[in-house]
């Protein structure tokens, strides 16, 4: 297995920059992971995909607004990226400057809109790998100012600064924990009618957290995928959830995560457990699924198109069969799909 295995072209014009009006109104490519079959649908047509016997997963983090702009205090302009909230005022985050700032530095990021006056002051402490620890010097908490001065963290793909409706469009309509710094984007076609239908329909839900870390987009820079360092996730998995997948498979239903950010958590949960079976389970994931591993508890999934030679393109692919997936993402480029965190999205069942 190489990492150039899971590589395919992409023309430019088909990343999508910014969501379609409606977010059910997105494509959905559907295939049937036995034997490759596909359909074309459009998202909203999830509903004849799922039964009262199955239980959808859905990861309910919230994404901070974790991209500030400013200078140093001696005038060199830099950009962070914060990776993670690690205080009430203090962060891991990637550091953008023309020179690496020393510990000891003072930064002054920009309010991200006129009404704010004012900076918000951070001081470097140190490095931690390849992040840099940033002290902030603020009454409130980081959270509580992170909307003034914080900008939405839009992938490096959309080649456009964060707008008004970046604020809602990059969230889920059912987000609730804040933390990530990615959203978890399959779940961004769904919006309140098509849950409340699902819903009606008689299909079960719960909620999984998992804060996505900006390690999301950092490509494979080895060619042994199996070299590659995976980048660290914070997850929660409650035993509400656990007994959900277990009454869910007593009926004979499907678990059918929505993200990989889902897949992963809930993956993680079964793996850490001593008993075989998903148990509870709150910590840090640093789980890399590839071709060969054996799923312990997701039957089927909602996910958006991954990135060419991606991590991601892996999970899916271990899913569903390199094969398959490769010739899906063929018809899919040939059928004009919208690709990545704005774009359509894939039913694997």
């Amino acid at each position: 297995m190489r990492v150039s295995d899971f590589h395919y072209e992409l023309p430019d014009e088909l990343i999508a920059h910014y969501p379609v009006p409606n977010r059910s109104a997105s494509r959905l490519l559907c295939m049937d992971k036995s034997n490759g079959d596909l359909a074309h649908r459009t998202f909203s047509d999830l509903i004849d995909f799922v039964s009262p016997k199955d239980l959808l997963v859905f990861n309910d983090t919230r994404v901070l607004n974790a991209r500030l702009l400013g200078a140093k205090a001696s005038g060199g302009r830099v950009e962070a990226l914060i990776e993670r909230v690690t205080g009430e005022r203090s962060a891991l985050v990637q550091l953008r400057a023309s020179k690496s700032p020393k510990p000891g530095t003072i930064l002054n990021f920009e309010s991200n809109n006129l009404d704010t006056e004012g900076y918000l002051v951070a001081q470097v402490q140190g490095r931690e790998g390849t992040f840099f620890q940033l002290d902030f010097r603020c009454e409130q908490t980081l959270e509580d100012v992170l909307p003034q001065f914080g900008h939405v963290p839009l992938p490096p793909y959309i080649k456009r600064e964060d707008e008004l409706t970046d604020k809602e469009r990059y969230q889920t309509v059912y987000s609730k924990h804040l933390g990530a710094v990615a959203a978890p984007t399959a779940g961004l076609h769904f919006d309140q009618p098509l849950l409340d239908a699902i819903a009606a329909k008689g299909v079960a839900s719960a909620f999984v957290t998992l804060h996505v870390g900006s390690g999301t987009f950092q490509p494979i820079r080895v060619d042994d995928p199996l070299e590659h360092e995976m980048h660290s996730e914070r997850i929660e998995v409650s035993q509400a959830v656990c007994d959900a997948i277990a009454a869910c498979k007593a009926r004979g239903g499907r678990v059918i995560a929505v993200g990989t950010t889902s897949v992963r958590s809930l993956e993680s949960a079964a793996k850490f457990s001593n008993t075989g079976e998903i148990t509870p389970y709150t910590g840090e994931t640093d789980i890399f699924i590839y071709p060969g591993y054996r799923f312990a508890v997701v039957d089927a999934m909602v996910t958006n198109f991954h990135l060419s030679e991606s991590t991601l393109m892996m999970l899916v692919s271990a899913f569903a069969g390199r094969e398959h997936i490769m010739n899906a993402y063929r018809v899919a480029v040939q059928e004009r799909y919208r690709f990545f965190s704005y774009g359509d999205a894939m039913l694997l069942y």
